[in-house]
């Protein structure tokens, strides 16, 4: 999956009838209506999984067991986030599994806020008694320390909460020398010039004590606590990183880290490791939350202190390999995609697996360079989107299991998606004919025009086939290049603004890119994200068409200059109606698996079900650890 920030784990899809089950410590997704009938050996093997339980992954997180690179949006260690790190909020997964609504937000470190009348200033109660897993104490001197340690390796950059500029830095003066006083007085009982610049209120984040924290935007944005939940809102053990290097500098984050799991204030902490190989993690004795009482944790199961005294999550690229783990017990959970999911559809008694519901924050689509000849002309971008089938793009690469949307809204922000009720764009070739003599480009001395997917990516490149064979019908040859991860460049480059300098700029890129890997997802559960990412002139990342136009950036800015809900639809809407007329973007619809074309899979004669990220973001292509419940 790909966020704005970067090119992360997996997404994914399939139709099957959904079953939500509530089960002690909250709602979880299964793909029947029956348990099943235990024996003597499942129910030794779920004693012996509720012991030590067994996950094959898809990829060794990129940085090993470092977090500070994934808050950092450069896509790091997702095993342990939610599971290890918490964060002062979350959203209502119980909520957001059943509905796909997003809006709710409960407290997780945070006991509770409150916000201002002008809605800019947030003041956070934290909770007391609280520990990191090696007994540091948690309390607002490491959030503070931790929120601007990640300013500091962000450039000092007022948008470091998770890409969002909503913080005036102005008078922020923190670098080295305040991170030379942090590590001499410590966190635990600061020092009276250390407190003195934590409770400087000119700053935008500051305490007024040990457990009270307070965020003042420069903007009245409505969504501030949607920042929280992932990336830079996962709150780490800040005096433990201090006492062994600190954090690192812009240029040179600490590895530090690699191989010395920094301490977080969940229900698991990693217990043992091998590189490239598996991560060990077991439940985190000190846990604050492993007395609550089961309907605390049924009503956000995110607090769950867990079911399974040891979990190994092993990393194994081989397709072939996870299903052979899965069927024959050596685990008993595992990522499945394109290559062995027949096998799981062909088994429905024995496996369950993982689905978002049909409405959510993730999505794939492709991007049409509106910068470069001949997709900078809007009849040659109708030809094309009226030219492609969709449909049968979602049987041939998604077995069917893309619900259908109209962009950029995430369908999950019910509130503000598809403001002006369009209906996605229908396959027509006679239409696409039209368009195509109306744009006066002449596809028999047409060069072919370029068609980038990221390597790896199946069910990308099996798109970028069809529609390939799909404009050859209109005589515009498509070449499809697959480019590394590593090398996959989106068009538009931060800072650039002008028409002009983003011209020269889009010359670089194809005329088509793939949106994602496999899909999409945002960094942040805000109805905000597809607004800044897809067609922000200024968006550092995310822009994949180079779209921008006056009608729209009005929806992109009102998110930053009012908390007034008509004024943002009524600006939204109006973008919507100049963005679907415009085209920038095929939109091919919302997946419900989350591996694209394969999910998590669990053996149902053990496990009786899990719930993944509480953000629909792709912190997460594993479960939920705290979250696995087990047949009984």
């Amino acid at each position: 999956m790909s966020s704005r920030a970067a090119i992360s784990a997996s997404k994914a899809v399939v139709l099957v009838v959904i079953l939500i089950v509530v089960i002690g410590a909250g709602i979880y997704f299964t793909t029947t209506s029956t348990t099943p009938t235990m024996t003597t050996a499942s129910t030794a093997n779920t004693a012996a999984a509720q012991n030590t339980l067994s996950i094959d992954a898809t990829l060794w997180p990129i940085n090993d067991l470092n977090p500070i690179p994934d808050i950092l949006g450069l896509t790091g260690s997702e095993w342990v986030a939610i599971s290890v790190y918490q964060s002062l909020v979350t959203l209502n997964g119980s909520l957001l599994y059943r509905t796909g609504n997003i809006s709710q937000v409960l407290p997780m470190l945070a006991t509770d806020w409150t916000v201002s009348p002008d809605g800019m200033t947030y003041t956070f109660n934290l909770r007391q008694n609280v520990t990191f897993s090696n007994g540091d104490p948690f309390n607002a001197y490491q959030v503070w320390g931790d929120w601007y340690n990640f300013y500091y390796l962000a450039g000092n950059a007022s948008n470091f909460m998770n890409g969002y500029d909503v913080f005036d830095t102005s008078n922020v003066n923190f670098g080295p020398a305040t991170i030379a006083l942090m590590t001499q007085s410590g966190l635990i009982n600061p020092s009276t010039s250390l407190l003195n610049i934590m409770m400087n209120n000119t700053w935008p984040i500051y305490v007024t004590g040990p457990y009270q924290i307070v965020l003042h935007m420069k903007v009245p944005f409505r969504f501030l606590l949607q920042l929280l939940p992932t990336y830079a809102g996962l709150i780490l053990d800040t005096q433990y990183i201090l006492e062994n290097g600190g954090f690192g500098t812009p240029a040179a984050i600490s590895t530090y880290f690699n191989t010395n799991s920094i301490p977080g204030t969940g229900p698991y902490m990693v217990s043992d490791f091998q590189i490239g190989s598996f991560e060990k993690l077991t439940q985190n004795p000190t846990y604050w939350g492993r007395n609550l009482m089961p309907e605390e944790i049924q009503a956000n199961p995110y607090l769950d202190p867990g079911h399974v005294k040891n979990i190994i999550v092993y990393a194994k690229t081989d397709d072939v390999v996870r299903y052979t783990d899965l069927s024959t017990g050596a685990v008993q959970i595992a990522s499945i995609l394109t290559q062995d999911w027949p096998s799981v559809q062909a088994n429905p008694d024995k496996y369950g697996y993982f689905l978002f519901p049909n409405s959510s924050l993730i999505m794939d689509a492709i991007g049409m360079n509106v910068l470069r000849y001949p997709t900078n002309i809007t009849a040659f971008r109708q030809a094309i989107v009226h030219a492609i089938n969709v449909t049968d793009i979602n049987q041939k690469v998604f077995f069917g299991t893309l619900v259908p949307m109209v962009g950029p809204e995430y369908s999950g922000a019910k509130e503000f998606y598809d403001l002006g009720n369009f209906m996605p764009y229908s396959f027509d070739l006679n239409l696409a004919r039209q368009y195509l003599a109306q744009s006066g480009v002449n596809v028999a001395t047409l060069a072919p025009i370029e068609f980038r997917v990221i390597a790896g990516c199946a069910n990308c490149l099996a798109t970028a086939e069809i529609v390939q064979a799909d404009l050859a019908v209109l005589g515009i040859t498509v070449t499809v290049i697959v480019t590394p991860p590593s090398e996959y460049a989106l068009p538009l480059t931060p800072g650039v603004s002008s028409y002009q300098a983003s011209v020269a700029v889009a010359q670089q890129e194809s005329q088509l890119n793939y949106v994602g890997f496999p899909d999409f997802a945002p960094g942040v559960p805000s109805p905000a994200d597809a607004w800044i990412s897809f067609v922000n002139l200024n968006s550092p990342t995310g822009n994949y068409a180079n779209y921008g136009n006056p009608v729209v950036q009005q929806c992109v800015d009102v998110w930053f200059s009012t908390t007034n809900v008509t004024t943002i639809k009524d600006a939204c809407a109006a973008a919507n109606a100049q963005i679907y007329q415009d085209v920038p973007y095929i939109w091919l619809g919302t997946p419900t698996r989350p591996l694209s074309a394969g999910s998590v899979v669990w053996d149902k004669s053990v496990v009786n079900g899990f719930l993944m990220d509480p953000t629909f973001t792709g912190d997460q292509s594993t479960p939920i650890l705290n979250t696995i419940t087990f047949v009984s």
